[in-house]
């Protein structure tokens, strides 16, 4: 481990998925989608309904930045079958009210995130939630509770509503955008992931660390982090 980030930086980027909380998303993206089918299987068949959801997250990961991901998912969603946005959406309300709280039983809590966040605020740091935004706020913010870390007041917790891209292995457009919301240019800012994906915020120049833990299949095309280890071990370093 290097010397410590203390003074070097302003901001820190935190994924949240596999990085704050631990998620079995073999189980969790599967289970989400069927409980998210069942709130309007009286309108469409879950299977179809399904095959729409993934066709439009697959266009918000392909987002260029020119509209949010929340208008990219609405205009390949919408009408559904006849229905418009504004007709179906009490019944997404109602489903993460209710249901998404159903699969909290495929996370675990880190009991090490909450010191880690913690310190960040002490040491005044600017922190912001980087996480995939393919989920509106509300699913964000009760996986935010789950890893026992949502009362903190975040710069910015990306979201589907007010994010324009994702993250993504062929362009950055995701940080440049975290990047010129939080106002602070690469080298001010440290990027916490456990993915590829969140290695490559290097490109930009910001700093990187890898939270250890899965094996990652590592391409030449992905920046090699600056630093690599725990969150205990990156406490330390902050």
């Amino acid at each position: 481990m290097k010397d410590s980030l203390e003074g070097k930086i302003k901001a820190i980027l935190f994924d949240l998925d596999g990085t704050l909380l631990d998620v079995d998303l073999e189980k969790f993206i599967p289970q989400y989608l069927n409980l998210l089918a069942q709130s309007v299987t009286h309108i469409i068949p879950p299977k179809k309904f399904i095959s729409k959801i993934l066709e439009a997250s697959k266009a918000v990961e392909e987002n260029n930045g020119r509209r949010t991901n929340d208008d990219v998912y609405t205009e390949i969603c919408f009408p559904l079958e006849g229905c418009t946005r504004k007709e179906i959406q009490p019944l997404f309300d109602k489903f993460y009210e209710q249901d998404f709280s159903k699969l909290r039983q495929y996370t675990r809590k880190k009991p090490e995130a909450r010191p880690l966040i913690q310190k960040a605020f002490d040491k005044g740091y600017d922190v912001v939630i980087a996480t995939t935004p393919l989920l509106p706020t509300t699913a964000i913010e009760q996986r935010l509770e789950w890893a026992d870390i949502a009362d903190f007041p975040y710069r910015l917790i990306t979201s589907l509503e007010n994010s324009y891209s994702t993250k993504s292995l062929t362009h950055l457009i995701y940080y440049e955008q975290i990047l010129d919301k939080i106002g602070y240019p690469a080298e001010a800012c440290l990027m916490v992931g456990d993915e590829e994906k969140d290695m490559m915020a290097a490109r930009l120049g910001l700093l990187t660390f890898l939270i250890e833990g899965k094996n990652l299949e590592w391409e030449n095309s992905i920046p090699e982090p600056t630093y690599k280890g725990t969150l205990v071990d990156l406490k330390s370093l902050i």
